[in-house]
């Protein structure tokens, strides 16, 4: 299975300059744990949840006033879009990260890929969603 069938193709990318706070907020709004900080062309780093948390709150630093370049984490560990499955769960294991940016060759962000999906392909491929969904069917079918 390729990283370009599972990744995620529209990427949300922050500013450097955005604060905590609404990076935060952007999190929330968009249900995710992380944003890419800069653009396709220039990605800077990356800013999880935890992040904030670790970086800001329990530092007792200002929210509102400490900015995403600040805190990013960097490098971002990424794939290509042609990778197997196996390439980014090992990249994902050597480096402890849930999420890494899918990159063309010229280096530009086309992608990102998360344990969440993942994880929901290795379901997909087990079988076991299917074979569920196959009794599902039968049972509300009769």
């Amino acid at each position: 299975m390729k990283i370009e069938s599972l990744m995620t193709r529209h990427v949300e990318f922050a500013s450097g300059d955005d604060s905590a706070a609404e990076l935060a907020v952007v999190m929330g709004d968009l249900d995710v744990g992380a944003l890419p900080i800069g653009t396709e062309g220039d990605l800077l780093g990356v800013i999880t949840d935890r992040d904030i948390l670790y970086r800001v709150v329990a530092k007792g630093l200002d929210p509102t006033t400490t900015v995403a370049r600040d805190i990013v984490s960097f490098p971002v560990i990424g794939c290509r879009p042609d990778d197997s499955l196996q390439v980014a769960m090992d990249l994902m294991g050597a480096h402890r990260i849930r999420r890494l940016a899918v990159r063309s060759e010229d280096g530009t962000v086309v992608g990102w890929l998360t344990l969440a999906d993942v994880s929901r392909a290795l379901l997909l491929e087990s079988g076991t969603v299917q074979s569920g969904l196959r009794e599902l069917s039968r049972e509300t079918a009769g």
